[in-house]
């Protein structure tokens, strides 16, 4: 069983996130979130839908995930001026720093749970992973 695909990629994520979720937690945010604010983080603001399909989710949990991060002060919606039925969203000055400060925890948690790794073989597992998503 330990050396079915699922199994490993499953628990994988597991301890990566046992990295992740300790680092991201001075900046309140997980690592969907920080997803969301990458993807925000653009000279334009985004609409909702948009971001949505940068990142590969449902409309239903980007509104959710939008929702948070704007009770979290991270982002502001306003309607788009040519179809006020759509919101646009964009950073606001906490999210930007709550960004930065974020990415580099969550890079330095990765560089962690790579360690035991060498470099050529924590960069095969990133290209092998990025050929398969």
């Amino acid at each position: 069983m330990s050396r079915r695909l699922a199994y490993l990629l499953k628990h994988a994520a597991l301890r990566l996130a046992e990295y992740t979720g300790p680092a991201l937690e001075p900046y309140g945010v997980d690592g969907r979130e920080l997803a969301v604010l990458g993807v925000l983080d653009t000279a334009e603001p985004l609409s909702q839908q948009e971001a949505a399909r940068r990142l590969g989710i449902d409309r239903t949990t980007m509104v959710a995930l939008v929702d948070a991060l704007e009770g979290k002060g991270l982002v502001g919606r306003r309607p788009q001026p040519s179809d006020r039925r759509k919101n646009m969203v964009e950073l606001t000055a906490k999210g930007r720093d709550t960004l930065r400060g974020g990415v580099e925890a969550s890079e330095a948690a990765e560089r962690a749970f790579l360690a035991d790794l060498s470099d050529d073989d924590a960069r095969l597992l990133r290209d092998v992973l990025d050929r398969l998503v």
